[in-house]
């Protein structure tokens, strides 16, 4: 069983950055893969991105990609989010999920632990 809770969400402007952070409960996060997605208003919860169990493998969505940067430190059982060059369109609760398979996917059913998830909200 893992706990998720995500905190660091809140309101920047265009082209501002954010640092989220998600701190697992248990003692098997090491072997999970991570994951980050998003749901903007009406929309379909969406992936972000992901890295294994290691660290040594990471995903991005396209939309994301050379703006945001996903880590993780196994010793404190937190994985981030670096967000970057933010945009409104990047505006949504952001979600933090365990994968127990430890590769990493952008598949929500590959993920069987969910956060209750952070806003952030970019102005234009």
């Amino acid at each position: 069983q893992v706990q998720l809770v995500e905190s660091g969400g809140g309101l920047v402007q265009t082209g501002g950055s954010l640092r989220l952070f998600c701190a697992a409960s248990g003692r098997t996060f090491s072997t999970y893969a991570m994951g980050w997605f998003r749901q903007g208003p009406g929309k379909e919860r969406e992936f972000v991105a992901a890295i294994s169990w290691s660290g040594g493998s990471t995903y991005y969505a396209d939309s994301v990609k050379g703006r945001f940067t996903i880590s993780r430190d196994n010793a404190k059982n937190t994985v981030y989010l670096q967000m970057n060059s933010l945009k409104p369109e990047d505006t949504a609760v952001y979600y933090c999920a365990a994968d127990p398979f430890g590769l990493g996917s952008d598949r929500r059913s590959e993920y069987d632990y969910w956060g209750q998830g952070t806003q952030v909200t970019v102005s234009s």
